[in-house]
């Protein structure tokens, strides 16, 4: 019997080792260089765009995408590597540190948090906080969206700075509540960026003080603020300011600028200092709408006549982008399946609460990639969301935008992608195009091209027999009884 000697081969596998070790130190470091400087703005443009981070990471993946998904699974261990080093703080200016925690630190790969104590001075006119403690100033934009240059033009940057001892600004108004200054700037408006970017990470940010927390809002758009005072009602016993508007000093003992940013449309419980979770968030948002569902399980025994499981579909104009052309069919699909079918569409218009009534009175949620499906966060755990997913290879955004992200709802996810001879795509261009026949090429060209292609020009018309098993599925999925 030959037996194999170590002794030769030993120094061409450690050659070998040594050189993938290389390889993977390169891909990391690139990736983590890019995810740092690269701005990603240009990226963002759609009304219903997916995160930036997720873009970010996703982007990178296109534009070296082999076809067989490698070197996207390549970017996001590079990701992961990044997320792991950032579990220590580190100043958010770049600057070395020392032992004790910055004033201005990275809570993430989204997000800059500072917190300072003491005697606190905020003045709003100037975006500016006076801190007696300080011993430089530190600058930061109170938005979660770090490196997206797009969006920070439309952020204010606030300065926190050591309290002059000669001219100090007089105090107006003294508080005890810990001050929150956050911006509503950026990219609110679009719902999946008001929840991502602002709400929840308010929500991460202000949850551990118990409601003893004054938000003072920066880039103040008194229409979002009415739309979503309910919920800032509920994080804080104290008015919300204007504070850009403010003529006041307002005097606190804390403060907090800048909001932390976990995941998107979640909270990492692992991060929350008390583990509070996505759950706690969807309890909190059942609280500020009064809605009475908290999960999907039928009223009486089982599902029956008198109470049929509902199913809403998302609904979108045409001119839009990304409607269903055969809705009234898919709502006579659903009926015949015994499906209480609602049709709802979602715009800047719409009563936020009266909408969150309507999604948690609802067992399942159908609609395409876009803002709309944003509304997930007020389904009953257990209830199940399907995303239709436009053509051409848009999976990835999918899955980082809604798929990942109900898990941490307690609500089911089933996914409906649509093909070729599904997509009014096949109508507006020849069946040998590129965009139809070859969709990585348009992702090569970049998010701008994918962006206006594949979702601001495209309408599907889902086959009612693939959607229908979809249906089926959902159904089986719901709580059938006490006992499920």
């Amino acid at each position: 019997m030959k037996t194999r000697s170590s002794a030769r081969g030993e120094p061409r596998r450690l050659g070998n080792a040594a050189l993938l070790a290389l390889m993977l130190c390169s891909v990391v470091a690139l990736s983590l260089i890019r995810g740092r400087f690269a701005p990603i703005g240009d990226a963002i443009k759609s009304e219903d765009d997916a995160a930036a981070a997720a873009v970010a990471v996703s982007k990178v993946a296109i534009n070296v995408d082999t076809g067989d998904g490698a070197d996207e699974a390549a970017v996001e261990a590079a990701a992961e590597e990044k997320q792991k080093e950032e579990v220590q703080p580190k100043p958010a200016d770049g600057s070395g540190g020392g032992a004790a925690k910055p004033v201005c630190y990275e809570t993430s790969r989204r997000s800059d948090t500072c917190e300072a104590a003491g005697d606190v001075r905020v003045v709003g006119s100037s975006q500016t906080v006076y801190v007696d403690l300080l011993d430089r100033e530190w600058k930061t934009k109170p938005y979660c969206r770090k490196h997206d240059n797009f969006a920070l033009a439309h952020v204010k940057e606030w300065s926190l700075k050591p309290l002059p001892s000669g001219a100090a600004p007089q105090c107006t108004v003294n508080s005890s509540a810990t001050a929150f200054v956050l911006s509503t700037g950026g990219f609110t408006g679009n719902p999946f960026h008001d929840y991502t970017d602002v709400l929840i990470p308010a929500f991460i940010t202000a949850h551990p003080l118990r409601g003893e927390v004054q938000f003072l809002v920066s880039s103040y758009k008194s229409w979002w603020m009415n739309r979503y005072i309910q919920i800032f009602q509920q994080m804080s016993r104290h008015e919300v300011v204007d504070i850009d508007a403010d003529d006041e000093v307002r005097c606190y003992r804390s403060v907090v600028v800048g909001p932390t940013f976990h995941r998107e449309l979640g909270v990492d419980a692992s991060k929350s200092p008390s583990g509070y979770s996505t759950a706690d968030f969807r309890k909190m948002l059942r609280d500020a709408f009064g809605l009475e569902r908290a999960t999907a399980t039928p009223s009486g025994d089982r599902w029956d006549i008198r109470r049929r499981p509902r199913l809403l579909i998302i609904s979108r104009r045409p001119s839009r982008g990304r409607a269903f052309m055969n809705e009234r069919a898919m709502a006579d699909m659903a009926a015949s399946l015994g499906f209480d079918v609602r049709i709802g569409e979602p715009d800047s218009s719409t009563d936020t609460s009266k909408f969150a009534r309507l999604v948690n009175s609802c067992d399942v949620m159908v609609g395409v990639h876009g803002a709309g499906l944003t509304n997930m966060v007020f389904l009953p755990a257990g209830a199940v969301v399907v995303q239709v997913v436009p053509y051409g290879r848009l999976e990835w955004l999918a899955r980082n935008t809604f798929a990942e992200p109900s898990a941490g709802m307690e609500v089911h996810y089933l996914e409906y992608v649509v093909q070729m001879d599904e997509t009014t795509l096949s109508e507006q261009y020849p069946s040998d195009h590129p965009v139809l026949r070859d969709p990585m090429a348009i992702h090569k060209q970049g998010y701008r091209a994918l962006n206006r292609t594949y979702l601001d020009k495209q309408n599907v018309r889902p086959h009612l027999g693939r959607l229908k098993n979809t249906f089926l599925q959902a159904l089986k999925m719901l709580p059938h009884g006490r006992d499920d």
